[in-house]
């Protein structure tokens, strides 16, 4: 995991938030996602700059897509955002279990 990857689980973990189960690096299909929450059908994914160059964008959103068909909801977060912003992250993972718009 990295080091941003890390602290959100810090943060994920035993159900510190409103309860949720998070698992992490958790297999679906022929995915790995860094996190998941089955009560909520949510994937949370902190992305580092790698996830900006080549064809790594349109392969994030083949990712997205075939989760949706299978009913699971991504929310993304930039590596940077998580080490700056954990409290604002972790709202929006908050919204994001409860089915709110983000």
């Amino acid at each position: 995991m990295s080091r941003p990857e890390i602290a959100l689980w810090q943060c994920l973990k035993r159900q510190q938030l409103d309860g949720l189960k998070f698992r992490r690096q958790h297999p679906v299909g022929p995915w790995i996602l860094d996190f998941y929450c089955d009560e909520a059908k949510l994937a949370v994914e902190v992305d580092g700059e790698g996830h900006s160059f080549g064809g790594r964008p349109e392969l994030d959103e083949r990712r997205t897509a075939w989760l949706a068909d299978k009913g699971v909801r991504v929310v993304r977060f930039s590596a940077r955002l998580v080490m700056t912003e954990m409290p604002a992250v972790l709202e929006a993972i908050r919204r994001a279990a409860r089915g709110e718009a983000l």
